[in-house]
C-alpha cells in the first residue's frame, strides 16, 4: 500500500501484529509515534544493576513519578536474530520474512447474509491485509456474528455455544425459539482458544446448561469477568465436574485455590481435583535459585555464548499465505531488555513485532514490544514471565528448570517412575492364525483398477494385472498420497469394497511420539530403541535421567526431533539441559538419547532404509524387501561440539540439504564387511527381529489397525551402534515408494541386479497378487 503515512495506514497494516502482540489498543497511537520516530526513550525510564555478585544483571525503575498500568509503551532492539543451525556463523541481526499482497474486498457480498453466525476468513489475502480493521466493519455490517476466525464476538450467544459442543453447524440448522432448550442436552463443550472476554450469562446458567458436565476454557482471556464472578458462574452449573483453564489464568494463580473455590469439580485440568487440594506441587520461583552460567576462561568465545544464549533468547517464526516458515528465528534483546528478570507475578509484559514501514516485509524491522501491566514505583525491579501463558499443565514447573535449579527430588522420582512404567507396560503380541490370502485377481477377469494421485506411481506402475484409471469411485485400488480420513472418503465416495494404501490408526507408527509410546507399551525398553521422552508430557523424567547421567559423569548428547515433521527440521543435537527445555518452545518434540557411537563406514555416518510392506494385521502378514539404501553423511564423524550443527557431519539424509553421494548396496556390504571383519547376514536377522517386533507391537495395542481391504508401505530408517546392533530411528508412510523408483538396485546377498521401476512393480504383486518376488516374509 505504500509508505506508511498516518496511524491509520499503521493500524491497517499491522492490525494482525498489533492483536497477536496482546499490546493493549490504547498504546497503539503511542508505538506509531516511536517507531515512525525511531525512539528509544527506555534510559529515560529504567536503570540496569549488578545482581548475583556480577554475574546478572536486573532492571530496576529510576523513575521518580512511577509508572502506571498500560501508560506506556517502550522499543527494545534485537541485539542478535538468528536461525539455530547458522547461531555459530552469525555476526549480526538477520531478518527473514516473505511478502503479502491484498485482494479486494468482499464485504458487500457479506452484507447481504444479515444472518451470517460465523464468518472465517483465517489466513486470507484479505485478512492478512484488513486485521482488526477489517473485523470491526465485518462485526458492524453482520450484527448477528457470533464467531469470526474462530473466536467468539462480544455477541456470541447459544449458537456459537451450540456450534462448539456440536449441536450447530453447517449441516445442522436450529430454529428460534427453542435454541437454548436444545443447549440443555449439551454435556461436554470444547470452547479451547476462543477469546472469549467473557461467559455470557445468558448461556451460562442452570436453565440452559443443567446437564454441562466438562467444559474446557483454556485460552480465554475472560478479562471482562473478575474471578470471584467467573467461580461463581462456575459454581451455578449443577453437574459441571471436568474443567479446563489456564493456570495461572483468569481464574487465579494456584491450581489448588481454582479447586478449593469449585468443590464440585472431579478434575481439574486432567488431575483429580482431590489430590490438588492435597499437594499443590507449584515451586515459588522467588525462592529458587538461579541457573548462573558457568564457562571456562580455556573455552572459546563462541561456545560460551552459545552456552549462554539460552537464558536469554527468545523465538518466533515467520508465517505467509502459503506456510508457517518451517525454521523458527531465534533472538536476543538489547541490554535493557535482557535485563528484565523471571517473575510468577511480573510487572512489565514483552512481544515480538514486525514494523514495515513501507507496509512490505521487505522494509521490515524487529522489536520487541515492553509496557507495564501493574502500577510500578521508583527503585521497584521490573520483570517479565519466561513462561507466559504456560501453566502446570504444560509443565511449567519443570520448564523453569531452563533459568533455576528447581528441586532435584521431584525429577528423579518421575524417572524412578518412568523406569518402572516401562518393565511393568508391555503388551503381549497379538497373534493370529496364519492364513494365507490369495490374489484379489479375478480369475480370467479384467485387470485390477487402480486411481493414484502419485506422480511415480502414474509414471513406473507397468503390470499388465493392474489398469489406471482417473475415477476413484471406479477403482479397486485407490494409492493415494493424501491422508484416508472421513473427509477424503466423502470427496472420492470411498465405498467398503474398494482398497487403500493405509492402515486405520497407523499414526502409532508413523508419528515419533506415538511411535516411542506403541514400543514403550507393546516392548517395554528394548535395546533397538533410544532412550525417548515425549517433552510434552515426559520432561520431568527427562530432567531426572539427564540428572542422573551428568551425576555418573556420562556423555549426555540428546536429539531432538519435532513429532511429525520430516528432512530433520527444527531437529537439534545438544548436551544443555537448558537447550533441552527451551526447545521445548518451537514446536512438541520427542527428545532421544543421541547414539553417540556409531558403527561408521569408511568414518563417516550412515543409516539403512528398509522398506515393509503390511499385507494384513488379522492375520499378521508382513513382508521385508531383499534390497535396502544405505545413506552417507558427506563428512567425517566427530563429537566435538563445533560440529553439532553441521548438518553434513551428523545427518544422512542429503536429497534436501547437501550434496547427495549414492552408494550401491552390494558394495556398500561388501566394504561394510571387510572394514569391520563382520557378518552382514548376522547384522540383518537382528534387523529383522527388531522389525518384526515393531509391527507386532502396534496390532497388539490397537487392534482397531485390522481393516481387510488396507495394504500399506512403510520405510523404517536404522542405525547400527559401534557394536553393530541395529537402533530405530524412525518409520515414514511412504505411499510412492520413490527412492525404489530411482535406482536400481542389488541384493545384498546374492548381488543380483533390480531395476527400480521393476521393484516397485513387485510390491503391487506381493500386496495385491500375493507374488513375492525381491521380497521375503518377515
Amino acid at each position: 500500500m505504500g509508505v506508511i503515512q498516518d496511524y491509520d495506514d499503521f493500524v491497517q497494516v499491522h492490525g494482525i501484529l498489533l492483536a497477536s502482540s496482546g499490546l493493549p489498543s490504547s498504546l497503539y497511537p503511542q508505538l506509531f509515534e516511536k517507531l515512525a520516530g525511531d525512539v528509544f526513550d527506555a534510559g529515560s525510564f529504567f536503570q540496569i544493576e549488578a545482581c548475583e555478585g556480577g554475574r546478572q544483571r536486573r532492571l530496576k525503575l529510576s523513575c521518580s513519578t512511577g509508572i502506571q498500568k498500560h501508560s506506556h509503551v517502550f522499543l527494545v532492539d534485537h541485539a542478535w536474530s538468528f536461525r539455530l543451525t547458522e547461531a555459530r556463523k552469525q555476526r549480526g541481526l538477520s531478518l527473514w520474512g516473505n511478502r503479502l499482497e491484498s485482494r479486494e474486498a468482499v464485504l458487500p457480498a457479506l452484507s447481504t447474509c444479515t444472518n451470517l453466525r460465523a464468518l472465517w476468513l483465517n489466513e486470507t489475502p484479505l485478512d492478512l491485509e484488513g486485521g482488526d480493521a477489517l473485523k470491526s466493519l465485518v462485526t458492524s455490517a453482520l450484527p448477528q456474528l457470533e464467531i469470526y476466525n474462530s473466536k467468539f464476538t462480544n455477541n456470541y450467544g447459544y449458537w456459537a455455544v451450540g456450534f462448539c459442543g456440536g449441536l450447530f453447524g453447517f449441516d445442522k440448522p436450529y430454529e428460534y425459539p427453542n435454541v437454548s432448550q436444545a443447549l440443555q442436552e449439551l454435556k461436554d463443550v470444547d470452547l479451547s482458544n476462543r477469546g472469549a472476554h467473557k461467559l455470557s450469562p445468558m448461556v451460562f446458567n442452570e436453565r440452559v446448561l443443567p446437564n454441562l458436565s466438562s467444559l474446557n476454557l483454556k485460552g480465554n482471556p475472560l478479562d471482562a469477568d473478575s474471578i470471584s464472578s467467573l467461580l461463581e458462574v462456575l459454581n451455578s452449573l449443577p453437574s459441571l465436574q471436568i474443567l479446563e483453564v489456564d493456570v495461572p489464568g483468569p481464574l487465579g494463580r494456584s491450581a489448588s485455590k481454582i479447586a478449593e473455590a469449585l468443590r464440585n469439580l472431579a478434575k481439574l485440568n486432567g488431575v483429580d481435583a482431590s489430590q490438588i487440594l492435597e499437594e499443590d506441587q507449584q515451586y515459588v520461583v522467588n525462592n529458587l535459585k538461579p541457573r548462573l552460567i558457568t564457562c571456562s576462561k580455556e573455552e572459546p568465545l563462541v561456545e560460551r555464548v552459545l552456552h549462554a544464549m539460552w537464558a536469554y533468547i527468545m523465538t518466533y517464526r515467520l508465517a505467509s499465505e502459503e506456510k508457517l516458515d518451517e525454521t523458527p528465528i531465534w533472538y536476543v534483546m538489547d541490554e535493557l531488555g535482557s535485563a528484565l528478570r523471571h517473575n510468577d507475578e511480573p510487572n512489565f509484559m514483552v512481544s515480538p513485532f514486525m514494523y514495515l514501514p513501507d507496509g512490505t516485509l521487505d522494509s521490515a524491522i524487529s522489536y520487541t514490544l515492553l509496557w507495564p501491566i501493574q502500577d510500578i514505583y521508583e527503585g521497584e525491579e521490573c520483570t517479565r514471565d519466561y513462561l507466559r501463558g504456560i501453566g502446570e499443565d504444560r509443565q511449567r514447573s519443570s520448564r523453569l528448570n531452563a533459568w533455576f535449579h528447581t528441586p532435584r527430588e521431584f525429577f528423579d522420582q518421575a524417572y524412578k517412575i518412568h523406569e518402572q512404567r516401562l518393565k511393568g507396560t508391555v503388551q503381549k503380541p497379538l497373534y493370529t492364525a496364519y492364513c494365507p490370502r490369495t490374489s484379489i485377481l479375478p480369475n480370467d477377469g479384467p485387470p485390477i483398477s487402480v486411481y493414484t494421485d502419485i506422480p511415480h506411481v502414474l509414471e513406473y506402475l507397468k503390470r499388465h494385472e493392474f489398469l489406471l484409471i482417473d475415477k476413484p469411485h471406479k477403482a479397486t485400488i485407490i494409492w493415494t498420497g493424501f491422508q484416508v480420513d472421513e473427509v477424503f472418503k466423502e470427496a472420492v465416495g470411498l465405498q467398503a469394497h474398494q482398497y487403500v494404501n493405509q492402515f486405520p490408526f497407523e499414526a502409532c507408527l508413523v508419528m515419533k511420539h506415538y511411535l516411542a509410546q506403541t514400543i514403550q507399551q507393546g516392548c517395554g525398553a528394548p535395546n533397538w530403541l533410544p532412550t525417548t521422552y515425549n517433552l510434552e508430557s515426559q520432561l520431568p523424567a527427562l530432567i531426572g535421567d539427564f540428572n542422573q547421567r551428568a551425576e555418573k559423569g556420562e556423555n549426555n548428547f540428546w536429539i531432538l526431533k519435532p513429532w511429525n515433521m520430516a528432512r530433520t527440521i527444527d531437529t537439534t543435537i545438544t548436551e544443555s539441559l537448558p537447550a533441552i527445555i527451551r526447545l521445548m518452545e518451537t514446536g512438541p518434540k520427542i527428545c532421544q538419547k543421541y547414539i553417540e557411537t556409531p558403527a561408521l563406514f569408511q568414518g563417516r555416518k550412515f543409516d539403512l532404509r528398509y522398506i515393509v510392506l503390511l499385507r494384513s494385521i488379522q492375520p499378521l502378514e508382513i513382508f521385508l524387501s531383499d534390497v535396502f539404501w544405505a545413506r552417507l553423511a558427506n563428512h567425517r564423524y566427530t563429537l566435538e561440539e563445533s560440529s553439532l550443527s553441521d548438518y553434513e557431519t551428523h545427518f544422512t539424509v542429503m536429497n534436501y540439504r547437501g550434496k547427495m553421494n549414492h552408494i550401491d548396496t552390494h558394495v556398500f556390504v561388501s566394504d561394510f564387511e571387510k572394514e569391520h571383519r563382520v557378518s552382514w547376514l548376522e547384522i540383518h536377522s537382528r534387523v529383522r527381529v527388531m522389525l518384526r517386533s515393531i509391527f507386532e507391537a502396534a496390532p497388539a495395542l490397537y487392534p482397531k489397525m485390522h481393516c481387510p481391504k488396507a495394504r500399506a508401505i512403510y520405510g523404517v530408517d536404522v542405525m547400527l551402534d559401534n557394536s553393530f546392533q541395529p537402533k530405530l530411528l524412525e518409520v515414514t508412510y511412504c505411499p510412492d515408494c520413490t527412492r525404489a523408483c530411482k535406482y536400481d538396485v542389488q541384493n545384498f546377498e546374492n548381488g543380483e541386479l533390480i531395476k527400480g521401476n521393476e521393484f516397485f512393480n513387485d510390491v503391487f504383486g506381493c500386496l495385491f497378487l500375493n507374488e513375492s518376488h525381491h521380497v521375503s516374509p518377515l
